[in-house]
Order: C-alpha cells, then sequence, then structure tokens
C-alpha cells in the first residue's frame, strides 16, 4: 500500500490520487474506508476507467483503505473543515454504513465520490475537481469567443486585407 501522510481518524475524508483525478473515500476506522465506484461490469473496484464518464450508475462499498489505494498515494484531507462544520463522527459513520452495498446514482459532474462524502461528513454536496473543470472549461469557451470578437474588431476597423479592390470604369 501506497503510504499516506497522515494516520486517518474516523469520519476522515481520504483523498487518493489516481492519474489524472482524485478519488475519495471516508475513513470509517479499522484500515475500512466507505466509498462509491462506478458500476463498470468486469473490472476491479479500483479500476476507474473511461467508462465511468458515461456510467449513471455506482455501488457503495466498504474496504480496506490498502485495496482502494493500491498503488496510488493518498492523504486525509478534510478541506473544508474551515469553511464548513463537520457531523459528529458518530453520524458520519452510521450514514455511511447505511449506504453500504446499495447501487446509486452516478454522474461524474452531479454525483460522483467527492459528492458522496462530502455529503456525509458536511451535510453539502462539493465536488472541487468538477468546479474546476467547469470553471476552466468556461475559461476557454470565454477565451475562444474573446479571441473571435477581437478579430472580427480588428478586421471591422482595418478592413479584410483578403478582399481584393475591384475597380469599375
Amino acid at each position: 500500500m501506497a503510504q499516506g501522510r497522515d494516520h486517518p481518524k474516523p469520519g476522515d475524508l481520504i483523498e487518493i490520487f489516481r492519474p489524472m483525478y482524485q478519488h475519495w473515500a471516508i475513513y470509517v476506522g479499522d484500515g475500512y474506508v466507505i466509498n462509491v465506484t462506478p458500476v463498470d461490469e468486469g473490472a476491479p473496484s479500483l479500476s476507474v476507467s473511461t467508462t465511468s464518464i458515461f456510467t449513471r450508475k455506482a455501488k457503495v462499498k466498504k474496504q480496506l483503505l490498502k485495496e482502494v489505494v493500491g498503488n496510488n498515494e493518498w492523504r486525509v484531507n478534510n478541506k473544508h473543515d474551515c469553511s464548513r462544520t463537520p457531523r459528529p463522527v458518530e453520524e458520519i459513520i452510521q450514514r455511511a454504513e447505511e449506504w453500504v452495498d446499495r447501487e446509486v446514482p452516478y454522474d461524474v459532474l452531479g454525483s460522483n465520490c467527492e459528492h458522496f462524502v462530502t455529503e456525509l461528513r458536511y451535510g453539502e454536496r462539493v465536488s472541487d475537481q468538477v468546479t474546476k473543470v467547469v470553471i476552466g472549461a468556461t475559461a476557454a469557451v470565454g477565451g475562444i469567443i474573446l479571441a473571435g470578437l477581437a478579430t472580427a474588431v480588428v478586421k471591422g476597423f482595418c478592413g479584410d486585407s483578403s478582399r481584393k479592390e475591384r475597380k469599375y470604369y
């Protein structure tokens, strides 16, 4: 198992660094986490492939942290504790345990593993990964629109040099 920087306590959010994204779980004690894994027939639970982008179902699983982490790095990341009040640990664990072995709706942008664990800890569904992607995509589209507008303005002021001047006699 790859090592994290912290020793988790029950109710802690666990951030697992996968290639190209972070997977999230909630630590429930005795080496176990509860996490949402997209339903992908035939794929091992810690292998979340590109099909997870298109799947609409997931399963809540209770697994050993070391199994979920595999060879990836991880850390305790209760990142919203400074801006949100965590629920009592007993309530977090009880709510998490109630979800185990249930199939849940899954949507990478609106109902993913990070949304699941932040809902358990804080009572709010938050995904900073999704926020970053949406802001990045919005900025990219905005940049394209601005570039198009700038081109139109420049052509308007300078004229289109690609047009040949016609002389009428």
